[in-house]
């Protein structure tokens, strides 16, 4: 009995880079990670990347807007320790966390029409998935709020086991980082959600990371048309690089809409829209730029205001279809090893969806970077 007690994990002091008010630039404290508890992992980060819903909650005055928080849901990282009853992991396994469960055991985690685990339905929590509390506090022993389950910008973090997945320890561990969060939802949008044709053609609303993820994928499923509508002219060049054949600026359009430019390059309209920003008007504009018949509008974004989707009834008549997607239609322990396989036979690009890199202590300068749309994805390494 004294063996098991003085082999049980303990608490560790480590670093994190903590926001304490709505807004506010993140600041590198030390703090206390708790062991983890039944049904948990402790993982020590490697590395993490900021993705446009870490900015999103950062600026949320309201709940689930909630301060202190430690935010990072994109990472890459080593199993530390491991809780009773998560037998499926052992300390030294590579993980990436996900901020999508899957139990592999309800009724929808078992099917393969959904990917929203029902037996722990996704929220947007303060706390952990199945006991609300917290593992993190601060250096007076004051608690820190967690994340969509991972709150990665910590050395240390305690993760549910329904949110670990295991990944080849040969895959490097920044592109593995990718595959926790952006660059699965965007290619898994295009080849597990829409399951885009060899010949069909794509039309993509916001070149943003997401956005170029899914021109990524529609160019592994052998799309030979991937159409990309951004208003930032930079995106032009940069699309190029992840199989974009054609790009639309709807500033340099005049009078003219959109969807008709669409529709007209695409003779009739495209047969897969994505809409990848989360503004109501676009997620119109996709709707409207998709063909009649069997046209299919994915909403990737998350309204950024709110506003409901408005969309033509006549039009729907007409054989469209508008799609919802979490992570891509991604179901995470089955198909998260499915993508990092592809990248190591060379299928899938990954490489160039990092633009910059930097150290815990610079976090900072990767809010900037993304706000000033001047990065696609900047890896943040905890120990540089």
């Amino acid at each position: 009995m004294e063996n098991q007690q003085q082999q049980a994990p303990q608490p560790i002091r480590c670093k994190a880079a903590v926001c304490r008010a709505v807004g506010e630039p993140l600041a590198i404290e030390e703090i206390v990670v708790d062991p983890p508890k039944a049904y948990e992992v402790r993982i020590r980060i490697v590395c993490t990347s900021l993705c446009h819903s870490d900015v999103t909650f950062w600026r949320m005055k309201d709940f689930p807007g909630i301060f202190p928080r430690i935010f990072g849901h994109e990472a890459f990282g080593v199993v530390e320790s491991v809780g009773e009853h998560a037998g499926e992991f052992a300390a030294g396994d590579a993980v990436v966390p996900t901020f999508l469960g899957q139990c592999s055991e309800c009724v929808d985690c078992r099917s393969p029409r959904s990917n929203m685990c029902s037996r722990y339905r996704f929220a947007v929590r303060p706390g952990m998935p199945r006991d609300g509390a917290t593992r993190f506090s601060d250096a007076q022993g004051r608690p820190l709020h967690h994340f969509l389950g991972v709150s990665s910008f910590a050395e240390y973090t305690v993760v549910d086991v329904n949110h670990v997945v295991k990944v080849n320890p040969t895959m490097p561990p920044s592109l593995a980082c990718l595959l926790s969060c952006g660059a699965s939802t965007g290619v898994g949008a295009a080849w597990k959600l829409a399951k885009v044709e060899p010949g069909s053609s794509v039309a993509i609303f916001g070149l943003g990371a997401v956005g170029l993820a899914v021109a990524e994928g529609a160019r592994i499923c052998g799309a030979s048309k991937i159409i990309g509508v951004d208003i930032n002219p930079d995106k032009h060049e940069l699309g190029k690089k992840f199989g974009v054949t054609h790009f639309i600026n709807p500033k340099e359009l005049g009078e003219k809409p959109v969807s008709q430019v669409i529709v007209e390059m695409t003779d009739g309209g495209a047969d897969y829209c994505f809409e990848c920003i989360g503004l109501a008007a676009l997620m119109n504009d996709a709707f409207l730029s998709s063909r009649e018949g069997w046209g299919k509008t994915i909403i990737l974004g998350v309204e950024m205001h709110g506003a409901p989707l408005s969309i033509p009834s006549r039009q729907i008549l007409h054989g469209k279809s508008v799609i919802g997607s979490m992570f891509g239609g991604v179901k995470p322990k089955q198909d998260i090893p499915i993508l990092a396989d592809k990248y190591l036979n060379k299928e899938l690009e990954l490489d160039k969806f990092i633009t910059h890199e930097v150290g815990l202590k610079d976090i900072n300068e990767a809010f900037d970077l993304l706000l000033q749309g001047k990065s696609v994805r900047c890896i943040i390494w905890m120990n540089k």
